[in-house]
């Protein structure tokens, strides 16, 4: 699943960064209200966590512009203040839930998890192609054969192609999605990860693969 994360102190958006992406989240840091809103223009996400004191735009005005223009992702409000109110503007602004800072890494997995798995029950938590399937609630890719559990990028890239099947995505594009914008992380890893992948289809008994076009890039294809 992938995350946006909108949070103006850098020292605290690198630990929980961390922390969320080892719970196999992909997940996009910024450090303002407005350059949170210009992500959610460009891309799409499972859920977002909002600080709500940022600079540019504050969190509850992202909130309240993300729902008049339709946007209906789950957020999750973080707020350094403990006032009944500021809590009952960002509901009332459509937050889905809030955490009070100081909060233990535990509890805010523990309400992302319960937020995005309200989500997943109002749609479809797999994506199918071929005979292969992928649970976006569980992160499992699976055939009639035999399942994985993807960690974080695998799951990330799997999902980015079996969303656009038959699509060729390119191996920059795969980068920027799976590993985040600001990632100096190099290609080559695109490929080691697109590797690993093919060998866990291959051991399912998959009827699609994972096609590389010279020159475009990579798109899952039907072996037949």
């Amino acid at each position: 699943m992938k995350l946006l994360f909108a949070e103006d102190e850098k020292s605290l958006s690198r630990a929980l960064k961390m922390i969320l992406e080892k719970s196999n989240y992909v997940v996009d840091a910024v450090y303002d209200g407005a350059e949170a809103l210009d992500y959610l223009a460009a891309d799409s996400y499972d859920g977002v966590i909002l600080d709500i004191m940022m600079p540019k735009k504050d969190g509850i005005t992202v909130l309240r512009e993300m729902r008049e223009r339709g946007d209906m992702t789950p957020v999750l409000l973080l707020t350094a203040k403990s006032e009944i109110d500021d809590k009952v503007l960002g509901l009332d602004a459509g937050a889905n839930d809030y955490l009070t800072k100081p909060f233990d890494s535990k509890e805010l997995l523990a309400r992302l998890r319960a937020m995005l798995r309200v989500q997943h029950t109002q749609t479809s938590s797999a994506l199918a192609y071929g005979n292969v399937t992928l649970d976006t609630a569980t992160c499992t890719l699976a055939s009639p054969t035999g399942s994985y559990k993807l960690a974080g990028k695998e799951y990330g890239i799997m999902e980015l192609l079996m969303r656009s099947p038959a699509v060729i995505i390119s191996a920059d594009r795969i980068l920027e999605r799976v590993w985040g914008y600001e990632s100096d992380a190099d290609i080559n890893v695109v490929w080691v990860y697109l590797s690993y992948l093919r060998k866990k289809l291959t051991a399912l008994g998959a009827d699609v693969q994972i096609k590389a076009t010279r020159g475009a890039g990579y798109s899952l294809e039907m072996t037949k």
